[in-house]
Order: C-alpha cells, then structure tokens, then sequence
C-alpha cells in the first residue's frame, strides 16, 4: 500500500473566460460549469473551480475530462499543483483596512502662499 504524500496528491485549478454575449454562449457556459461541478469540481472564485485529486494519474484522468467539456469559444486554463504547494496557499477575504474620512480630518493642512 502506498503512502499518502503531500507531494503526490494533486489539486487542478481550471480557469475560464468564456463568453456570454448571446443566448447560445450563456448555456455554453451554463452547461461548462455544471458538468465541471458534476466531475467533482468546486467553485473557489468566479470562473474558477478547484478539484482534489489522489494521485496524478487521477489528475491526468480529470484534465481529460474537461479537455471533454470545452466549449467551442473562450478561453479554458488547467492548472495542476501538489497538496503541499496547495497548502502554501494564503487567502485574504475582506481583509483591507478601508480608508475612514476621520483618518483624512487628521491629514496636516498645507499652507498656500501664493
């Protein structure tokens, strides 16, 4: 039996821009996102979607799967990475100190001499 190793297991990252002009590339895309969360893909952001994969070969079968479901336009990215650089991931969400209108009251006033 193998052991489970942190460079071994696999994560794909699959990027999309797909268009949305017209009724026929919105069930394009529809249909894109939907078989891809049917193959076990979960979405991380907008246009991005992130699947668990034991092994590489798994990943191979998974790349596979969505070479499979390209749609005919747009632009479709696969990114594959190992759990441990998977887990060097650092997420910020909401984090940014917003800028108050009391921080600018406290701004030094210049002086104008002309």
């Amino acid at each position: 039996m193998e052991r489970l190793s942190e460079y071994r297991i696999m994560w794909l990252f699959v990027f999309f821009d797909l268009p949305t002009e017209t009724k026929k590339d919105r069930q394009a895309y529809a249909d894109f996102r939907k078989r891809l969360q049917g193959d076990g893909f979960t979405m991380m952001q907008y246009s991005v979607y992130v699947r668990h994969c034991p092994s590489s070969e798994n990943a191979d079968v998974h790349t596979k799967r969505v070479q499979n479901l390209l749609p005919e336009t747009g632009q479709v990215s696969i990114l594959r990475v190992t759990d441990k650089q998977f887990g060097n991931m650092q997420n910020f969400i909401g984090t940014k100190k917003q800028k108050r209108k009391t921080d600018e009251a406290q701004l030094p006033i210049q002086l104008t001499l002309f």
